[in-house]
């Protein structure tokens, strides 16, 4: 029960609150506690298999690889738990302003059912339907992004639709060709005989394909326009969870594929990834540096801060890897908090442009000390997450002699706290402009905004300063990527694993 877990709470939650739709005290009670429930069996699973363990299921009974898997090993429930912590966070803070609209409008059923496909797709045993929950995902993000209803979250939503479903057909042909190429869609099943097979010309094109279709959704260059485009039009708990999650799931698709499936062929695969990372981390950043609106801002570092996550596979060591599972939960912690300040920035200041804010210091200092630890976390300084997490990525590049990529990660980071100081600055430190008119909080709205940014950026702290254990699970979930046999042990049966072995 506890491996269907992550995907039957949203699931039943999503089902609940819109039978409810007329309830809306009921709706936010049963997603607030959903989330809580999330965030339990992930933890509970991440319990289960910290020692490395992976636990398998098959629906309907039916052997595998031919019946559909549910696979849950530490990074699935790494990513699950992250995910549970991050749907806890924003369901408290969409209780603060604009809570009844956008409950009204759907948000509670709509929000349940892309934490269903997020989960889903952690937990996925096979390809196909690793793309069905992209599918879940991509459906009731677009009906989260257009919430509203306005021209510009209708324009940022086309955008965000038209070049996700290209990426979405192209991940579909991709895994046709697989199938006809290897008679196998189960994970287990390909790492097992993609070493094998005749045509690897055909098996290296089909992983270009997929590095396209994951990359579309992860964001990375050239393939990442439509996220400042698309991001910056959602309100801002909506921003926060496609902040945390959304191009995560690309980065677990790539880290997951290109390591069960592709594993073999890290020669041609690694240098791909490795100036993917580069180009990634330097256009985001510079993105970031040309604008002034807090939103574009953290949507153009999302991008940067993505090119570090793809280093970890593009140099496939352990210590890589490890570093890029490090820096995926820092991140998620640390970017959609930025987004749950940017709210309460727009709300003390009465404006996302900075140009227009100023004055937050002596206006809200609880929010300035809020903001500092994300931001100062994001732009790498000690003795923050972000720090640890860019010190393993640069770290292991120069242990793999890749020089140019820790460099160029070391450079984004200076670049990233140049962006960070020009917020501090521009809304905390400078005096507030004349004539600003600020609505009100009431007593509910502070408390529901100021508390799940309060929590995060305590968790923030926690893995900055007792970074140890979250530094050896991100080692043992990166020994369990690379470790094709135990994960095909564990799936097919122990005797295909050691077949595999021999041959």
């Amino acid at each position: 029960m506890l491996i269907v877990a992550p995907f039957l709470i949203p699931l039943l939650a999503a089902i609940a609150t819109a039978l409810l739709r007329s309830h809306l005290g009921a709706q936010r009670t049963i997603g607030v506690a959903a989330s809580a429930a999330l965030l339990a069996s992930g933890l509970a699973l991440a319990a289960r298999t910290s020692d490395g363990a992976i636990l398998v299921s098959a629906m309907g009974g039916w052997a595998l690889p031919f019946g559909i898997a549910i696979v849950v090993d530490l990074f699935s429930a790494i990513m699950i738990s992250i995910a549970g912590l991050m749907a806890l966070a924003v369901s408290i803070y969409a209780l603060g302003p604009g809570a009844g609209r956008r409950d009204r409008a759907g948000f509670q059923p709509l929000f349940h059912a892309l934490m269903f496909g997020v989960c889903g797709a952690f937990c996925a045993g096979d390809i196909f339907n690793l793309y069905v929950w992209f599918e879940v995902m991509l459906i009731a993000s677009f009906g989260l992004l257009v919430l509203d209803r306005t021209r510009e979250q209708i324009d940022g939503g086309v955008r965000y639709v038209v070049l996700n479903l290209i990426g979405t057909t192209i991940f579909l042909i991709a895994v046709g060709l697989l199938y006809g190429q290897l008679g196998t869609l189960n994970f287990a099943d390909l790492a097992r005989v993609a070493p094998s097979a005749e045509n690897q010309g055909l098996l290296a094109a089909i992983g270009v394909m997929l590095l396209i279709a994951f990359g579309a959704k992860a964001a990375v260059f050239p393939l990442f326009n439509w996220l400042p485009a698309a991001y910056h039009t959602a309100s801002m708990p909506v921003a926060a969870i496609f902040a945390a999650l959304l191009t995560k799931v690309g980065v677990y698709a790539i880290l997951r594929v290109f390591t069960l499936v592709f594993g073999h062929d890290a020669a041609f695969f690694g240098p791909v990834f490795g100036a993917i990372a580069a180009a990634t981390m330097v256009t985001g950043v510079l993105g970031a540096a040309m604008h002034y609106d807090v939103r574009r801002i953290l949507s153009f570092h999302i991008v940067s801060q993505i090119g570090y996550m793809i280093v970890g596979v593009a140099l496939m060591t352990p210590a890589a890897l490890a570093a890029a599972v490090l820096y995926v939960v820092h991140h998620i912690v640390v970017k959609a908090n930025l987004f749950l300040v940017a709210g309460a920035i727009r709300r003390e200041s009465g404006s996302f442009a900075l140009g227009r804010c100023g004055g937050l210091w002596c206006a809200a200092p609880v929010l300035s000390l809020l903001f500092v630890v994300p931001a100062f976390s994001l732009a790498g300084l000690p003795p923050l997450s972000g720090f640890w997490g860019k010190l393993a990525v640069i770290r292991s590049g120069f242990e793999a002699e890749a020089y140019l990529l820790a460099a160029t990660a070391l450079a984004v980071g200076v670049l990233t706290l140049y962006s960070m100081v020009k917020i501090w600055n521009e809304a905390f430190w400078k005096a507030a402009p004349v004539g600003a008119r600020v609505r009100p909080w009431t007593r509910r709205e502070r408390v529901a905004v100021y508390t799940p940014i309060a929590m995060l950026a305590c968790v923030t702290l926690t893995i900055g300063v007792w970074v140890e254990p979250f530094a050896a699970l991100a080692h043992t979930a990166a020994e369990s990527l690379l470790d094709r046999e135990a994960y095909i042990a564990a799936v097919l049966g122990a005797d295909r694993a050691l077949a595999e072995v021999a041959r």
